[in-house]
C-alpha cells in the first residue's frame, strides 16, 4: 500500500503548471486522439474507391477485374483491391503502406496517368505484387481461400 501512496504523491504534486497526472492523462488522451485519427485514415485508404482514385486503375486494371472469378462468381464473394492488395495483419498492413507510396509517387508524377505508360510499367508492377505475394507465401490469396474448405473434385483441371 504504501508503493501506491508514493505513486498517488508524485501524481499530485504540483509542478510548476501542472500536476505529473495532468500531464500524464493529457498525453494519454492526446494518444487516443491521435491513434483514432491515424487508424481512421488507414482505414480510409483501405477501400476500393481510394485505389482506383489514386492510382489511375479505373481503366485498366479494375477493368481487367471485372471480367474475372474474383469479381462475379457462383457464390457472390466479390474481392476488392485491399483484400488481396493489402494484409490483414497490422504490422505487414503498415509496412505495405509505406511500399504502397511508391505507387504514390507514380501517380503524382504521371508515370502511369496514360493507357500506353501503364502498360509500358505493367510487368515491373506485377513483378513486384509477383514478389510481394512469393514473400508473403501467398497470404493474401489464404486470407479468404482456405484450401481445407476446398472442393478440389469439383475444380476444373488446369491445362
Amino acid at each position: 500500500m504504501k508503493w501506491f501512496i508514493n505513486i498517488w504523491r508524485t501524481l499530485t504534486k504540483p509542478a510548476k503548471y501542472l500536476t505529473l497526472g495532468t500531464v500524464s492523462l493529457s498525453a494519454f488522451l492526446m494518444g487516443v486522439i491521435f491513434w483514432g485519427g491515424f487508424n481512421t485514415a488507414l482505414e480510409m485508404t483501405n477501400t476500393e474507391e481510394f485505389c482506383i482514385s489514386c492510382h489511375s486503375m479505373e481503366s485498366m486494371p479494375y477493368k481487367e477485374l471485372q471480367e474475372t472469378v474474383h469479381w462475379s462468381n457462383h457464390s457472390g464473394v466479390r474481392a476488392t483491391c485491399p483484400d488481396c492488395h493489402v494484409p490483414h495483419n497490422w504490422s505487414r498492413k503498415i509496412a505495405r503502406k509505406i511500399e504502397a507510396s511508391h505507387d504514390m509517387w507514380g501517380w503524382m508524377l504521371q508515370t502511369v496517368n496514360t493507357p500506353e505508360k501503364f502498360e509500358d510499367k505493367r510487368l515491373e508492377m506485377a513483378s513486384r505484387e509477383w514478389k510481394r505475394f512469393d514473400r508473403d507465401n501467398s497470404l493474401a490469396c489464404k486470407n479468404c481461400h482456405n484450401y481445407d474448405s476446398m472442393k478440389w473434385e469439383d475444380m476444373s483441371k488446369l491445362a
